[in-house]
């Protein structure tokens, strides 16, 4: 009898990525909430000297799956190091109000 992981892990899944999608978004700050039912990740670009940011993408996951992103972000981070060397700094980021973004974590 075979478990659900291992059917999972012997699944083909078909991925598509439209040419729109496939350039990406840049982003340099990513604000975090989280209900007990989700996680809501929103990406924005902080401009220097301008006042005002825009969120360009919000992902909701469940908590499930934020952790299961915290795992993959955490072994590529070491995969890139690895190969590319130590990413220095990543803890500093810019210094806003408490309330900026509505109580939002900061990522």
């Amino acid at each position: 009898m075979e478990d659900g992981n291992n059917n999972l892990q012997n699944q083909q899944i078909n991925v598509e990525l439209s040419e729109e999608v496939s350039e990406g978004i840049y982003s340099n700050l990513a604000m975090i909430a989280h209900s007990n039912s989700e996680f809501v990740i929103d990406f924005i670009r902080l401009m220097p000297g301008v006042p005002k940011a825009k969120v360009k993408s919000r992902i909701i996951m469940t908590p499930d799956h934020a952790k299961r992103l915290l795992a993959a972000l955490k072994d590529n981070i070491a995969k890139y190091e690895q190969s590319f060397g130590k990413i220095q700094g990543g803890m500093e980021g810019p210094n806003f109000p408490m309330n900026f973004g509505g109580g939002f974590g900061e990522a």
